[in-house]
Parts: C-alpha cells; structure tokens; sequence
C-alpha cells in the first residue's frame, strides 16, 4: 500500500485532530516552542515503554530521535537568556515542520501499537516504509536546522549533532524475522487455495507460537480488525479484499481448530451481543430486499430477478417466475395482459448487468441462476478466492459437529459462527446446508438461550437465500413450525423479526405460500409485528404478508387473522404504506377480500391520501386497489370509492404525470368513474376545467390490462 493510503488507513481508525495535518500559523516562538515540548514528552512517555510486537526496531528508533529533540526543546523553553524570544525565522520554520512531523509520528506509533498482529504483519513492507519515509524527513529538516544560531549548553549542541551524523542517509530497515512469518503466512494461503489443508502442528506453532495469539477471544477479535479494514476501506486496500477474505476465512478456521469453543467466550458473546453492530454481519437477506429498484424486480414473484427474460411483448421477468406463468397453461403476458406471439425467452443480459452491479454497489448478495453459460461468471458479484471457499468449507465442518454434539456454549458459539458464515457468499450457504446444519439449527430454535435462539434464525434466514435451501428448510421436520414459534414467542425482538424475515423469503417460492400461511398462528404473528414491530420488523412482516396474499388459497385466511386490517393500519406507515398497498390490491381482485377491505372504515380514505402524496410505487398501488375494490365489491364498493371527493382531481393528475403503470391503472378506474356519469353516482363527473375529459384520447398506453400489476 502506497505511503498516503497507510496514514488514509490510520487518520480513519483513530480519527486524530485537525492539527495532526495542519501547521500552527498564530503561536509565538515561546508557545510554539512550549507546544513541541510537550507534544514530544507525551510521545516519549506514551511510547518508551510500550511493547510493540511488530515494527520494534523502527519505533524504538523513531522514539530515540524524539527523546533528542525533548532535550532540545526542554532547554529552550526553560532558557533564561532570552533566546527565546529571538529564534532565527530559520528554526521557526524548522520547528513548525517538526510540528507536523511528531504528530505524524504519534500516528504512526499509535497505529503500530493498537492494530492487530495480523494486519501489521500484512502491511510490513508498507508500514517499514512509512518509517523510512518519516525518518528521511527528520534527516532532512535536522540538515537544515540553524543549530548554531541558537545560544546552546555544550551538552544539548553535542547530543544534537550526534543526531544529525546518525540521521543522514537512512537506511529503509525491513525486519527479516518479520518478513519470515509474512511469507509463510502467504505460504498457508497458498495451501487452502490448492485444497491442502495445513497440519495442526504447523499451524499452532505460527500462530500460538510465532504470532502469541493464544486464546479464542484474541482469534476473534483478529478476524474482527480484518473485516473493519476490508469495510472501511471500500477497495481501496493493498491486499485486495478478496485476498482479505482468505485470510479472514484462515484465521476463523484456525480459532476453532486451536482452541475449541471455549466456554468463557458465551460470555464474551452475550456482551458484545448487545452493542450496536458496525456492519461485521454486514446487511442480513432482510435488509436486502428494502432499497431494490422496482424496476430490478420480477412483477410476478416481486423478487430480485437473478435471470432477466424477455418475452414476445418485450417484457422483462425472472426466468423462473414466467416459466412457471407459462407451464400453468397462462398465454398472455402477466403485465400487459396481451396474448404471447410464441413461447421463447430471450436473456435480458443488460438488464441483469445493472443488477449485478447495483448489487456490488450495495453489498447485497447476488447469486447467479443456477444454469447459466460461461458468459455469466462474468456477472459475479464476489470473487472469494478458493481459499477462503476450503478454509470455510473446513469451518464448517468443526462448527455443524459442535452443533450436533457440543455443550450448550459450545452450540452458541457455532450457531453465531454458521450465521457469520451465511451473510454473504453462494458457496458458504450451498455446502453449510448440504453438510447438515438446517436440522441442528431447527433445534437451537427452540433453545431457552437468547442468543443461540436470535443466531439460529437468522443463519436460518441467510441460508434461504440460497434457492436449493428454500425447499431443505421446508421439508425439514417441523423446521417450519419452529421458525413460526419464534416468530410468536421469540426471547429477543431481533429474532421474532428475523423469523419474520426467514418466512419472507420462504414465501419467495409460490409453493410455499399455502404451507405458511396454513401454519397455526403465522398470519397472526406477522400481522401482530407489522403493528408493533421496529421499522425493520413491519417492513419484514408487510413483505411477507405481501408474498402471502399472491397465493389465492390465502385470502381468507388473512381476513379471519386481521392481517387486512392490520394492512389498511399500515397504510399510515410511511415505510411500509407501499408494501400494505399492494398487498391489498391483490386481496381485495377477491370479492371476500373486497368485502372486507370495504368492512375498514379507514381503507378508501387512506388509499386516497396515498395517490396524494405517496411515493410513486405507493400512488400506483393505492389507485391498483381502488379499482380492483370497484370491479370485485360490487356497487356499494364503487359507490363509495366514487364519491369520494378528490378522487377526480387525483386520478386526472396521476392520468398525466404518474409513471406510466400509475397512469394505466387510474386510466381503468376513470373508466368506471366515467361509465357511473350516467347513473348520477358523481354529479360533478371527471372534469377539467370547463370540458369532460375524454379518457379514450389517453389510447393504448393506458388500455386497461387482463392482469393487473400491483407493483
């Protein structure tokens, strides 16, 4: 890593003053002088005894040079003849330099004593330079420094020139000792990455022996420091993230390897459960799914598109999701509503490459369809090396047999572990389910231990990201079951939203959808979090009532759970209003969950402010329930929705600036506004201005589809 980015790396882990970069411009001699000395004594006290296990020879020489200049310092602030008073503007200059140059050391010293064993011993090279580089600039500034200018005791001149003599030309100094363990810590990448598995003496000696890290903890909070760097560095990391992640995926194997799952760690877990998370479980699957472009979506199972196809109407759908349309004898388009001219599929490879790139911009995981041709690993979103793939896959393997058969801390402990290893990565959640671990964690469902409980759910969560998991968790005798009992009765609010979450992404595959719903108190429970549940428990709980209300077979059970009228609640909620919206356009295309849409007293009133001053999505939702309440509640829904006062106005607005499903759907209802005209239902009819609006003029873009979106 290049000098800049090392001190870009240090001003962001310990976010020094302003004044550590900028030179003191209003300080007289005599306080400029008394600032220095005192900087350079709190340096030498801080740092003279201070154990560095690497860098040792480059700080204890760094510390050298400033215990000098605190002589030098020192004897000019106590100085009773006045010189003070009369620096020569040589050694102002120089002693403003010397400013900026004794904080850049206290960062760098700092630095080297604070960060981890294994981050400094992967920056050596680096980090020995920033040395030489700083040491250079000392030479530099002693070279040109007016020593003889300045009314000196004999003691402090001569210690001072000897400083000078020992500081030209230095020597960049790269201990080999150091430089031994980076190389052979290269070396055990190497080795994953070719499928050989290092032996456990060799790694216990590099480790334990070599590195002195000799307890789980101090394993943990190693792999800890790596992840904040990769995070916080954004790529812009020398090695790369993807080299990091080897690494990363190393250590974790060698913590358990060496040490077990050591008991006094349950502890440790439980307090740092309840700090706030920096982001080293990154974005859980249910985060993922809250910022998706629309247009990313699939309008049939409303999910990430992993396989973007175009059909014979131009189109575009998840390749999964039309097929199946397809296969169930459909023979028009879902969006459009017009017949298909033919059957073919055509891979929408642009579409899916914004996708993935949005993807990487925002860290969620995108997991390629399963058959794609070679073209497509170009598309992938991580590039974790086969290293870090064996190491977690070896990982695994230690946490899923403490899982089966491990005290109870030690199945806490591998159940955080799994959850860790599901955040991210197709393979990870691939051979951690194929290995065993779904039955395991189904029951640490069940445990009375809060944290083995919130972490098995939500490593239940992260594995039904992978499609092939969907259908391993469902089958899994009576997994389903337990999630829904977390869910009602989960020990923490994180795990009951998790739960929440994991039945959003079951509810993903229209198989499904029956099975949870018909699972005793499910709707209830989601219907119940939507109310009370944090921003991020409602938007879990709306998404998967959402799901849920596209399987027909579903709407009556969600009216006799109150789930409707919990949705029309919703509509007040401005982070989930979108979500309820939909969801109650696709309820309400039933004449039972028409009557009891029209059953809430609030439900026409609310979806009219939302085509006020709803978010797009939200306005094309409201107008798309409106008109589905109209054509399947029968005429004393209409009436009531006709009435209403500012319909008109709205639907005229959103007729010629909505998008352009927004403008398709209030198309629809004008018409029926339009045909109640004659029946006097609205007297004051659909006017601009002065003159009728004539709503066929709007033509085809707003023809009324066989099969109306609700997105």
């Amino acid at each position: 890593m290049a000098t800049a980015a090392i001190f870009s790396s240090m001003r962001r882990r310990r976010s020094p003053s302003v004044e550590a970069f900028l030179a003191p411009v209003d300080l007289s001699e005599v306080a400029l002088v008394q600032t220095l000395a005192a900087i350079s004594s709190e340096l030498v006290s801080c740092f003279s005894d201070k154990v560095f296990f690497f860098q040792r020879r480059n700080s204890r020489c760094l510390i050298r040079k400033i215990e000098v200049l605190v002589v030098l310092l020192e004897y000019l602030k106590d100085s009773e003849s006045g010189s003070m008073s009369k620096l020569p503007s040589t050694a102002i200059l120089c002693f403003k330099e010397l400013y900026l140059l004794l904080y850049r050391s206290k960062i760098l010293l700092d630095y080297c004593a604070q960060s981890s064993k294994f981050w400094l011993l992967l920056q050596n090279p680096s980090i020995s330079s920033h040395f030489h580089d700083l040491n250079q600039e000392i030479s530099t500034l002693l070279d040109v420094f007016p020593l003889n200018d300045l009314e000196l005791s004999d003691d402090v001149k001569e210690q001072v020139e000897l400083l000078q003599k020992q500081a030209r030309n230095p020597k960049l100094y790269v201990d080999e000792s150091d430089e031994g363990l980076r190389v052979k810590l290269f070396s055990f990448l190497d080795d994953f990455g070719n499928g050989r598995i290092p032996n456990h003496g060799d790694l216990r000696l590099f480790f334990v022996e070599r590195l002195w890290i000799r307890d789980s903890i101090s394993f943990r909070r190693e792999i800890e420091f790596l992840e904040e760097q990769i995070v916080n560095h954004e790529g812009d990391i020398e090695p790369t993230a993807c080299v990091l992640n080897g690494f990363v995926a190393i250590v974790r194997y060698c913590r358990f390897l060496l040490f077990g799952f050591e008991e006094d760690e349950v502890l440790f877990l439980s307090q740092d459960q309840k700090k706030p998370r920096k982001r080293l479980i990154a974005r859980e699957i249910a985060d993922t799914f809250l910022t998706v472009p629309k247009d990313f979506c699939c309008p049939i199972s409303l999910e990430l598109m992993r396989d973007p196809v175009i059909v014979s109407t131009g189109q575009t759908y998840d390749r999964s999701s039309i097929t199946r349309w397809i296969k169930e004898g459909h023979c028009t388009c879902p969006k459009t509503g017009q017949m298909l001219d033919h059957t073919r599929l055509v891979p929408n490879r642009a579409l899916r490459n914004l996708i993935v790139q949005w993807c990487t911009a925002h860290g969620v995981p995108y997991d390629p369809p399963e058959t794609r041709d070679a073209s497509a690993e170009s598309f992938a979103t991580a590039c974790p090396i086969k290293a870090a793939v064996e190491a977690n896959r070896a990982t695994a393997t230690l946490l899923i047999k403490q899982l089966a058969d491990g005290s109870q801390g030690a199945q806490t402990i591998a159940s955080r572990e799994i959850r860790l290893l599901t955040k991210t990565g197709k393979e990870n959640r691939a051979f951690i389910a194929g290995a065993g671990a779904i039955p395991h964690l189904r029951k640490l469902l069940s445990s009375s231990s809060p944290i083995a409980q919130e972490n098995s759910v939500t490593a239940m969560l992260n594995l039904s990201i992978h499609d092939k998991n969907k259908r391993l968790i469902i089958d899994e005798d009576g997994c389903l079951t337990s999630i829904v009992e977390v869910l009602k009765l989960g020990l923490t609010t994180e795990a009951r939203e998790n739960a929440a979450a994991t039945l959003f992404s079951l509810s993903a595959v229209h198989d499904f959808k029956k099975r949870i719903a018909d699972q005793e108190g499910a709707i209830e429970a989601l219907a119940g979090l939507l109310r009370v549940g944090t921003s991020r428990g409602k938007k879990d709980a709306v998404m998967a009532l959402f799901n849920l209300s596209t399987h027909t077979d579903n709407c009556a059970r969600m009216i006799k759970a109150r789930a409707v009228a919990e949705l029309v609640g919703a509509l007040q909620n401005e982070g989930v209003a979108e979500e309820a919206a939909g969801a109650l356009a696709l309820i309400v295309r039933q004449p039972i969950g028409a009557e009891a849409v029209g059953k809430e007293e609030m439900a026409v009133a609310r979806l009219i402010t939302m085509m006020r001053c709803g978010t797009p999505r939200g306005k094309e939702n409201a107008v798309a329930a409106l008109f589905e309440l109209c054509r399947s509640g029968g005429a004393a829904a209409t009436e009531r929705v006709l009435k209403t006062p500012a319909l008109a106005g709205l639907l005229q607005t959103l007729l010629f600036t909505g998008t352009k499903r927004a403008r398709r759907k209030a198309a629809s209802l004008a018409r029926v506004f339009h045909r109640c005209e004659n029946t006097s239902l609205h007297p004051g009819g659909f006017r601009n201005g002065n003159s009728t609006t004539n709503i066929s003029t709007f033509g085809g873009d707003v023809s009324v589809p066989m099969s109306l979106s609700v997105l």
